[in-house]
């Protein structure tokens, strides 16, 4: 049989020894923990005194916990009223965008044509150049 099954006994419970703490060592640790915190934009979890972060490591205290506390806007933002353009050329209260811009046309007389040459390659004629020879480079 096992002691579990017997009622009325029970098995000896060890109590915790208590754990000797290392001073220079836990310094070092709480510096280094602090450093963290800051690291991690956590600064409410940081310890100011020593003997706070000794009692936090030997289980003694625990954490602060942050109270929850709504946002509420401190300023008010003043809304601004901008009027619309309404110069002429307006459609239904709308402000046209621009004027259309003209389209480029070529006015000189040096490129006489285009040519079409191999797999659609549109090349452009000059006046010096003989137009045959590009008709006759597209069947060969």
């Amino acid at each position: 049989m096992s002691m579990h099954m017997i009622q009325g006994v029970r098995a000896p419970v060890k109590k915790r020894k208590a754990v000797k703490i290392n001073m220079a060592k836990a310094e070092i640790d709480w510096r280094r923990y602090n450093k963290d915190m800051r690291r991690k934009h956590m600064h409410s979890c940081q310890f100011e005194t020593l003997d706070d972060y000794v009692a936090y490591i030997s289980g003694k205290l625990k954490p602060k916990k942050k109270e929850f506390v709504p946002y509420e806007p401190t300023t008010t933002v003043s809304k601004q009223d901008y009027p619309s353009n309404t110069k002429t050329g307006t459609v239904h209260g709308i402000p046209a965008g621009g004027t259309k811009k003209e389209s480029p046309v070529y006015t000189g007389d040096y490129i006489v044509g285009i040519a079409t040459m191999h797999k659609s390659n549109l090349v452009p004629v000059t006046r010096n150049q003989d137009p045959v020879e590009y008709a006759t480079m597209r069947r060969n």
